[in-house]
């Protein structure tokens, strides 16, 4: 099993000015919630500051991604209608919001076990080297193209990678937060 990642503070703390805009929410507010003062907030967003790892633990979990705008819900529901391999995670947490009919079908376990559970331990070592990559490819920018990359598989887990072309989009939901479409796709 692999440790999960942290993003770079400089973007974790981008993602939060970002997450508290479309949300309304002052940095005071945010402060409050986070326990610290509303100037610490202000260097996380600024990256004159480094949140501690418990911090970085506590945006992320104020941060994750959940379907809950009827928008949101529909994203969700075209993903697990897709008759191609795709899920759709939240982009900090990596934690499954949706899954295709096409992905289940080669799972070890059924859609409804995995739903809500953190992906990052069947991760290839592909995914790793690029998801440490993700700030100098743009990924955290407005607008950010699609990844794509070349995995190896690891067949032997509930989630099995399989080996192929896998593209990641990073999309934003109405609450401000941001999910990765990961699919499958041809070489």
């Amino acid at each position: 099993m692999h440790a999960q990642p942290m993003p770079d503070s400089r973007q974790l703390g981008r993602s939060l000015r970002v997450w508290r805009s479309v949300r309304r929410l002052k940095q005071q507010a945010v402060a409050q919630l986070m326990g610290v003062s509303q100037t610490t907030v202000s260097r996380w967003e600024s990256g004159q500051a480094a949140p501690t790892l418990d911090e970085q633990q506590r945006l992320r979990a104020l941060m994750a991604a959940r379907l809950d705008s009827a928008a949101d819900f529909a994203l969700g529901r075209l993903v697990r209608e897709s008759g191609a391999a795709m899920h759709l995670v939240c982009d900090l947490s990596h934690r499954l919001l949706a899954l295709s009919r096409a992905r289940e079908r080669a799972c070890r376990l059924p859609g409804a076990e995995l739903m809500g559970s953190a992906l990052w331990r069947y991760a290839t070592p592909q995914i790793i080297a690029h998801e440490q990559r993700l700030g100098e490819l743009g990924w955290y920018e407005p607008g950010p193209g699609a990844i794509e990359f070349d995995t190896e598989d690891s067949p032997e887990q509930a989630m099995p990678i399989l080996r192929g072309r896998m593209r990641w989009v990073r999309l934003q939901l109405s609450d401000g937060s941001f999910v990765r479409l990961t699919e499958s796709v041809a070489g």
